[in-house]
């Protein structure tokens, strides 16, 4: 079942297209990468996934099992954020509050959720730390935890891994492994085309020639993905 079908899409700023034609789905369980050059659109569509950028063009079609509040989004972290005085345990129920209505306090399940999240990614022990005091990786499994919070059934993935050491890396792309086992669908924006080649169910290349969606068999075999490996993505 498609969770998500984008149809002839044109993303852009200020009226001004950056990339259109996109057509492509997103399925329960797939682990789909989104890759492409620097500008080529790839945060762009993420914010339209999300509700947080109107599409020039095109339509985004979401299941009725799914609705904007119920994706999990970790975007790129910035330099301000990493310096946030809350403890963990703070920011990881901070996932549950699209779950919260207009209730002032989370419920018993949510509170009862979020400590499963945080003994899954291994933070039970930092819940009471103050997230600014927490290395990269530390607070990366932080972020992870609070949009886990959010969802059951979608994670969205902006570079998560940028800055972090490769022995970090590694461990975190082993987590979102895992949690896409558990059943939860991903989608993550990367330059990493080891972990891609890995990881990944589906790509979706966006470029300013006609961009690729399919397979990753299909993918590793097309034009486009060689053009791109050798560094010489079309214009």
């Amino acid at each position: 079942m498609a969770l998500i079908e984008c149809k002839n899409l044109t993303l852009g700023y200020e009226g001004k297209p950056i990339v259109s034609g996109l057509d492509f789905k997103v399925s329960e369980g797939d682990y789909l990468y989104i890759i492409g050059e620097n500008g080529s659109g790839k945060s762009t569509l993420m914010k339209a996934l999300l509700g947080h950028k109107c599409v020039l063009g095109g339509e985004i079609i979401f299941d009725k099992s799914l609705s904007r509040k119920e994706i999990g989004y970790l975007p790129q972290q910035t330099v301000i954020q990493r310096d946030f005085p809350a403890s963990v345990k703070e920011i990881v129920y901070s996932g549950c509050l699209n779950g919260c209505g207009l209730k002032p306090f989370y419920s018993a399940a949510q509170k009862k959720h979020a400590k499963e999240v945080m003994a899954k990614l291994g933070l039970t022990e930092l819940e009471n730390r103050c997230y600014r005091e927490l290395s990269g990786g530390q607070q990366q499994r932080v972020l992870l935890a609070r949009a886990l919070c959010a969802t059951k059934k979608l994670l969205i993935l902006d570079e998560p891994v940028a800055g972090l050491d490769p022995v970090v890396t590694r461990n975190f792309y082993q987590l979102i492994e895992e949690i896409n086992k558990d059943g939860i669908t991903v989608i993550m924006v990367s330059h990493d085309m080891n972990a891609a080649t890995e990881y990944a169910s589906h790509f979706l290349h966006i470029c300013h020639t006609p961009s690729f969606y399919g397979t990753k068999h299909d993918y590793l075999c097309c034009d486009v993905c060689r053009v791109f490996n050798a560094g010489g993505d079309e214009k």
